[in-house]
């Protein structure tokens, strides 16, 4: 393929609605989280609903697990799909042709609604139980929340006395040096015999 140049399409403008957030892979999730907040809570939407493809998703679950646990009593409804996109690339050189390639890429729609959704579909969740959600005044404003402090205590590990040891299984590095290599020594460089 490096003798093609691939062909820029103009996105087609959908719009956006209000209570719609398109997430991305570059996007910080505390930014998507707050915004979504702002929505739910402050703005009185009764739905948000999150939309992703590709690498994304995996960050639009997370962030939907998070709001779910900063805000009593939001339903759940998910729906996957695939969309095939079509790119166009053009030869550099002469004598070649145009191409087309098709790739399937993965979609995901998460619906969180402060009102009962259709609780037959297939992609429905009841809200999670009162006691396990948390206002975010008690989060620590880290990305996302999981993975730290927060983590540690409450995955059982925690005893109370001082700070969280590692979990099982996150064991540190295996001692001093071990990242370069071993032989050679520093400012090797490998422009043949010396």
């Amino acid at each position: 393929m490096d003798r093609y140049q691939k062909v820029e399409k103009p996105k087609a403008e959908t719009p956006i609605n209000e209570n719609e957030l398109r997430i991305t892979a570059q996007g910080r999730m505390r930014n998507y989280i707050s915004y979504a907040m702002t929505l739910l809570q402050e703005k009185g939407a009764n739905e948000i609903v999150l939309k992703a493809t590709g690498r994304a998703i995996n960050k639009t679950v997370m962030i939907a697990e998070l709001i779910k646990r900063r805000i009593v009593g939001l339903h759940q409804n998910t729906s996957t799909g695939s969309i095939d996109i079509t790119d166009t690339w053009e030869p550099l050189e002469e004598g070649l042709l145009p191409l087309e390639t098709t790739r399937h890429v993965s979609i995901i729609t998460i619906t969180l609604s402060k009102k009962e959704l259709d609780s037959s579909s297939i992609g429905y969740q009841p809200p999670i139980p009162a006691d396990q959600v948390k206002p975010s005044a008690e989060f620590d404003d880290n990305e996302g929340g999981f993975g730290g402090w927060n983590m540690q205590r409450e995955s059982g590990y925690y005893n109370g006395n001082g700070p969280a040891g590692p979990l099982p299984g996150q064991v540190r590095g295996r001692g001093r040096g071990r990242g370069r290599g071993r032989g050679r020594g520093q400012g090797f460089r490998s422009d043949g015999p010396a």
